[in-house]
């Protein structure tokens, strides 16, 4: 496929943020509706696609300088992005860039935006380094954020918000989860390095790797020696600490990360949920890949009815919806999606699921609150009035995990159920 085609496709992502959708279920659709793509083509489109949303705020910026009015064709506006992001941020050939942009913006209407789109990405070319010059005066073009998210950041972590905020515009890492049936970190860096990869040991059981690879690359991945997961969230089972004998939920499982670290950890009787069939496959596929068995429903978790069997669980994961506002760097399109509200909106929804949750919990179990969040609504705030709602709970222990090189954003929140007296 061509360079051309491919932008093409990389624009139609970026409308589709513009107008409030997913990228991850975008690109997704892209590559069901293209088999054709070549694996170097589907790498140029998610790099594309991923790329102008990571440096959205600097781009746009650019844009509007070299403008004398805001364009009003979709389209038009974000061929032009993709094409600056390929200009500043990659190494494409710039000739190639400009030359397979214009051809494209070309077929756009009768042609009428030929001539601009070819003025603007050259001139681009001239006066690149004054536009990044203006851009990092601008905050949200320096950061990439929008300017509500940046103050919340900045009052919200004080001391931390430049390290939030330079982690978000950075690329995720590629870490492994090593399934200690199997192997320790130590022992599979090794395997790694005698195939030609290397990596750094985060834990006993977890390695960064230094440059990112397909799955099929991994050593053992098929036979479930190894998962790819983020260091943040291989948090959680370490939290819930599940015994031998125990009996598990995993509520809102998929896509079963969690629930197969879990079942690496300890032989223990697991529950399994979450509302989409689809989604509920892949916990089922990733279970299947690592040889564990569990039960699975696919249900709200709220709506005790329709799965739970009265029988109480030792131990329930409460990885509950969220904004999922600590995985910017590995979705940055979710900066650009969400609006200052609904941290407070999700919150509301999260606490009639716990509440429904704390219900399955043995007096003596324990629920972990879980989110990929950084705002308080969701995290500390929820686990208060979780807390003042219900006096048979007691906090254990709660960790806020903030990105950067090494983790998505997360919050847990281990809560004991008190046996009554």
């Amino acid at each position: 496929m061509s360079l051309s085609q491919v932008q093409k496709l990389a624009a139609q992502t970026v409308v589709a943020v513009g107008e409030g959708r997913n990228l991850a279920d975008e690109l997704a659709a892209l590559l069901r509706a293209h088999p054709d793509l070549s694996p170097q083509d589907k790498g140029m489109l998610q790099d594309l696609a991923y790329g102008v949303q990571r440096y959205a705020g600097s781009l746009k910026f650019m844009l509007g300088r070299m403008l004398n009015s805001p364009l009003s064709n979709p389209q038009l506006e974000a061929l032009l992005l993709v094409a600056l992001y390929q200009l500043a941020y990659t190494r494409n050939a710039p000739h190639a860039v400009v030359n397979e942009a214009v051809a494209q913006i070309a077929r756009i209407g009768r042609g009428q935006y030929r001539s601009l789109a070819n003025a603007l990405l050259r001139r681009f070319l001239r006066e690149q380094e004054k536009l990044q010059a203006a851009a990092r005066r601008d905050d949200t073009a320096k950061y990439n954020l929008p300017a509500w998210l940046l103050a919340y950041l900045q009052n919200r972590y004080p001391k931390h918000w430049h390290n939030i905020a330079t982690a978000f515009q950075s690329h995720p890492p590629l870490t492994l989860r090593v399934n200690r049936r199997h192997s320790d970190a130590e022992s599979y860096l090794t395997t790694l390095q005698a195939a030609g990869l290397d990596g750094k040991i985060l834990g006993s059981h977890s390695i960064r790797l230094d440059q990112a690879v397909p799955v099929a690359k991994l050593p053992g991945f098929a036979e479930g020696v190894v998962s790819v997961q983020d260091f943040g969230a291989q948090q959680a089972a370490l939290i819930l600490d599940v015994q031998n004998g125990e009996r598990v939920l995993d509520a809102c499982a998929a896509p079963g990360g969690k629930s197969g670290h879990i079942l690496e950890s300890a032989d223990c009787e697991l529950t399994a949920i979450d509302i989409d069939p689809q989604r509920l496959q892949r916990v089922k596929d990733n279970l299947d890949r690592l040889g564990f068995k569990a039960e699975l429903h696919c249900a709200p978790a709220q709506d005790l009815a329709a799965w739970y069997d009265g029988r109480p669980f030792d131990a329930v994961l409460a990885d509950i919806p969220c904004t999922a506002s600590g995985t910017v760097k590995r979705n940055p399109d979710i900066k650009w999606l969400r609006r200052p509200a609904d941290g407070v909106k999700t919150a509301r929804q999260q606490a009639a699921l716990l509440d429904a949750l704390w219900q399955t919990v043995k007096p003596g179990g324990r629920m972990l609150l879980a989110t990929c969040s950084l705002f308080e609504e969701e995290n500390q705030e929820q686990c208060r009035r979780f807390l003042s709602r219900h006096p048979d709970a007691e906090s254990v222990t709660e960790q806020l995990l903030l990105p950067n090189d090494k983790q998505d954003g997360f919050y847990y929140a281990l809560i004991r159920k008190r046996p009554p007296l």
